[in-house]
């Protein structure tokens, strides 16, 4: 009886994930899957003089248009990380401060002067 050598590639596609544990197991194998990236994409909550303010990271990535930051009147030209800011509290609700968003660079932010309404 002859016996023929055994390929070492796979026959067929791997079939899709059966499970939500399989798809996360299956994500973190992939080399382009950023965790940073997932996280910037949620705004957070800051309570400051002014007022209640939604902040979002926007990852080198995700910034792909020029943006002037309102902090130091400079522009955010694409590729820079930086963030997002609106108003939680605005006066006309919440679509109207997302309306109102403005881009700043991360220093910009963090030391500006606060203006009272």
């Amino acid at each position: 009886m002859v016996t023929m050598p055994r390929s070492n590639r796979p026959r067929r596609r791997p079939s899709p994930p059966r499970t939500a544990r399989e798809a996360v197991d299956r994500s973190e194998d992939r080399e382009d899957f950023d965790p940073e990236r997932v996280l910037a994409g949620f705004a957070r909550l800051e309570s400051a003089p002014d007022g209640e303010w939604r902040v979002r990271r926007v990852t080198t990535r995700s910034a792909a248009k020029d943006y002037t930051c309102p902090g130091c009147s400079r522009t955010i030209p694409p590729g820079t990380a930086h963030l997002v800011v609106w108003a939680d509290d605005h006066l006309f609700g919440e679509a109207a401060g997302i309306a109102e968003r403005r881009h700043w660079h991360t220093h910009c932010w963090r030391t500006r002067k606060y203006r009272f309404r």
